[in-house]
């Protein structure tokens, strides 16, 4: 057997020598990286949740120590005998996690978590509630108990639906007669937080992705500082943000994230940060700078989710009629059915096909201001129609002249077409917190600025 060992010659006392390297490493690594140790201990006492950080390594770096290769022959312990004869008593379970795919099969889930039993897959071929809640599922959470020889002992998958405060849990158990029984369960689900950020190499998914943060919260980000940063082409690489947002869990497993609680992002130069905060007794609650200014604006900055611009305001080469001439609006390519909303209160001033339009929604707010919302595949509002800010309007679609599946959108002051990225970063923004509100405020931000600044910590040991 070859060992490739980093500065350690061979010894008699093996176990003498490796508890005086640890202790040396340790000394070293304390010496060279206290922020490192300083920011991991922070996190530990801030965030119940963990991180979404990859933590620099205590031990020094592998590469930068010398290497000798020790050669030594050593015997099997278990001599030819299997796992379980090395372990006193009636045996040991093994434990896997996962999560299901939509081509699972019942083979194909207990190969996963390491469970070798016919009678297990034959059970979940057959078992109603495992057909319904598990076979053919996207991401449900599951884990599995098995024996020593990989008999399956008990598998638990969970799930939630959206907007439920509840889960679901399905449990398939061995009785004592070796059969299988199922049974659902349901659970209240449990509100944790995570603090997690990352740096901009290409986009702001492919940070959040690194980061392992969940789509929904990368799409919150975009939303909460659209006001202030154009995600679509302001992004610079190096720009660094954390967060920290809501997850719910059941059984100590998030199923899925929640509400982006604070977040601070750092935009070439400048430095944008934000705080969600419901004023005691208030109905909702809004996003605020820490220091208490409304980011809640007139108008938002887009009618769909944060997605790709197909097209800016500008004069273009027109799709269809191969003629240049002024493009007055913004198109956003999204897939057939993505939900549109008004980008702000107002009146539905029409609802129904026009021209070229196809389907389109023309919403009248305050100051002359009317938005317009062209080829939709639906409508979902009708004339007269009161809206308010973030409301579904219909959905993408390719009606009327479209080449493909996008919305176009148009912003128009007293008839005349103007950019909607620059009337919504104009608009004016809500009022800050009131002084009745400013104490509890004032706590939360205070709490919120010491997580935000170790989870920089963390950032900055980490890219060290």
């Amino acid at each position: 057997m070859q060992a490739h060992l980093p500065g350690v010659r061979l010894l008699n006392n093996g176990l003498t020598t490796a508890g005086l390297l640890l202790l040396s490493q340790l000394k070293q690594t304390l010496q060279t990286h206290p922020k490192r140790i300083t920011a991991a201990l922070t996190t530990l006492l801030l965030t119940t949740g963990g991180g979404a950080f990859a933590v620099a390594s205590l031990a020094p770096d592998p590469a930068e120590l010398p290497v000798s290769t020790v050669t030594q022959a050593v015997q099997s312990l278990a001599e030819g005998e299997p796992l379980s004869a090395l372990v006193d008593g009636p045996g040991f379970s093994l434990y896997r996690s996962d999560v299901t795919r939509g081509a699972d099969t019942a083979e194909s889930i207990l190969q996963r978590l390491g469970v070798a039993d016919p009678a297990a897959a034959a059970f979940l071929r057959a078992d109603n509630a495992v057909r319904q809640n598990l076979l053919g599922r996207v991401g449900r959470s599951m884990s599995a108990e098995a024996t020593d020889d990989h008999r399956l002992v008990r598998l638990t998958a969970r799930w939630a639906q959206d907007d439920s405060d509840r889960f679901q849990r399905l449990v398939v158990e061995r009785k004592p007669d070796g059969s299988f029984a199922s049974r659902i369960e349901s659970a209240p689900l449990t509100v944790g937080s995570r603090l997690a950020g990352g740096v901009i190499r290409s986009s702001l998914f492919a940070a959040t992705d690194a980061a392992s943060i969940p789509d929904a919260v990368a799409v919150q980000l975009a939303e909460v500082f659209s006001g202030d940063i154009d995600f679509r082409r302001a992004l610079r690489k190096e720009d660094r943000f954390s967060v920290v947002y809501e997850t719910l869990e059941a059984d100590g497993e998030p199923l899925r994230s929640g509400r982006v609680l604070s977040a601070e992002f750092q935009n070439g130069e400048k430095t944008y940060n934000a705080l969600w905060f419901q004023p005691p007794g208030a109905a909702k609650g809004a996003y605020y700078t820490l220091d208490g200014q409304s980011m809640r604006r007139a108008y938002l900055t887009s009618p769909v989710e944060f997605s790709r611009v197909s097209s800016g305001f500008a004069m273009r080469l027109h799709p269809i009629h191969k003629t240049w001439r002024a493009h007055l609006g913004t198109d956003f390519a999204a897939p057939t059915g993505t939900a549109v909303r008004t980008v702000g209160d107002g009146v539905v001033d029409f609802a129904g096909v026009q021209n070229g339009y196809g389907n389109v929604v023309y919403v009248k707010h305050r100051n002359q201001h009317v938005t317009i919302y062209a080829h939709l595949s639906r409508i979902d509002v009708r004339k007269g129609d009161s809206v308010e800010q973030g409301q579904k309007l219909g959905a993408v679609g390719a009606t009327g002249w479209a080449t493909g599946p996008h919305l176009h959108f148009e912003f128009r002051v007293n008839g005349e077409a103007r950019d909607p990225l620059s009337i919504a970063r104009e608009s004016e923004a809500a009022q800050p917190v009131s002084n009745a509100a400013r104490p509890a405020f004032n706590r939360l931000a205070s709490n919120m600025r010491v997580q935000l600044s170790s989870a920089l910590q963390i950032l900055q040991a980490s890219a060290e």
